[in-house]
């Protein structure tokens, strides 16, 4: 949370943080925070035997160090950064899981430096936790290639800028000023690189190691509201479907995916709201496009719960008039007004 003005406070011990004249007041102008801090949960022990040593690089004109991979290790283990409200208007906690190669830093301040979900959504009355999944930012990550079954994968900026569609196939340029972007985009191009700097190496083997992670946030925190972007949209609806007495709402802001209807009782479902928002260029009719079969198998899952009774809001954004948006929403320079669309909707249908 980005600190901008610090006011005085009439509850002690409390700081009242102001954005600049924004609208981010629990009452009077300031968001007032109880408590600032982290907590790791979930992961194991693990102990690592009978794997050979060897050499490794120790520092610029040393000899390398013999190296013994073997002994005891903990992993698994997911981050969670918390900012407590002095006075929550809601009694649900929001948890905010982010996507593949990227960390909780996707909800704080944007790269362009305006005040991000994380303050948005406190601004609104929630506490919030904000994770780093197993294997990012500081959740640390395991042994490769002792432990972990395969290396990681390290995203290149000309990826990302096409795949989060920011610009089309071939308009991304090493040299910033000849990368050619979507003419309307919503995401604050001038800031493309110091976007990069926060993505990190995304294992593909952690997913169950991550999603027992997460599922054990849900119940260390109790009753809350999940909120996930992409690749966490997948364990996002898998925690409701484990826990949903403690899922009281998922937001999946363009998930990876979904469950296939036909595998899960959507009954455990009914009385969960679910929000699922999609931005603008998805080339539904791209062939081999991974968005169409993304955004397809999202829209089953959805069509089926509320077939099924169940309470599932879709918004595909630019029929709500908001165009350009890339797939980092929260980022995008209309974040603001998209998080004020979900703030609105956990007003009509989460009773808390």
């Amino acid at each position: 949370m980005k600190r901008r003005e610090l006011l005085g406070s009439a509850v002690p011990g409390v700081i009242a943080l102001s954005a600049g004249g924004m609208a981010l007041s629990n009452d009077d102008g300031g968001i007032h925070v109880r408590e600032v801090g982290s907590y790791f949960v979930g992961g194991k022990s693990i102990t690592l035997a009978d794997a050979p040593s060897r050499d490794a690089f120790v520092a610029a004109g040393r000899s390398p160090a013999r190296v013994d991979p073997n002994g005891d290790f903990e992993t698994g283990q997911v981050y969670v950064q918390f900012v407590r409200l002095a006075r929550p208007r809601s009694s649900l906690p929001l948890l905010m899981w982010h996507g593949g190669g990227l960390t909780g830093v996707s909800f704080e301040t944007t790269p362009d430096g305006r005040p991000g979900w994380q303050q948005q959504f406190l601004a609104g009355g929630h506490d919030v936790h904000l994770a780093d999944g197993f294997g990012g930012g500081r959740a640390s990550w395991q042994r490769y290639p002792e432990i972990s079954q395969a290396e990681p994968l390290f995203r290149t900026k000309q990826e990302l800028w096409e795949l989060f569609r920011i610009g089309p196939a071939g308009s991304y340029a090493t040299d910033p000023a000849k990368r050619r972007p979507y003419p309307d985009t919503q995401f604050p191009v001038a800031a493309f690189d110091r976007f990069v700097k926060q993505v990190v190496p995304r294992f593909r083997t952690y997913d169950q190691s991550t999603q027992a992670g997460y599922n054990a946030l849900v119940a260390q925190v109790g009753p809350n509201v999940v909120l996930t972007h992409s690749a966490a949209g997948p364990l996002g609806f898998a925690s409701t479907i484990a826990a949903p007495d403690l899922v009281r709402a998922h937001v999946a802001i363009e998930p990876s995916g979904a469950p296939d209807p036909d595998s899960v009782d959507l009954k455990r479902l009914s009385r969960i709201p679910h929000l699922i928002i999609w931005g603008d260029r998805l080339g539904l009719n791209e062939p081999g496009n991974s968005w169409t079969e993304l955004y397809t198998s999202t829209r089953r899952f959805h069509d089926a719960l509320r077939k099924a009774g169940g309470k599932s809001t879709w918004i595909d954004l630019p029929s709500e008039g908001y165009r350009g948006n890339s797939h980092m929403i929260m980022m995008d320079r209309n974040s603001r007004q998209v998080s004020n669309l979900i703030n609105s909707w956990l007003k009509e249908n989460v009773n808390d």
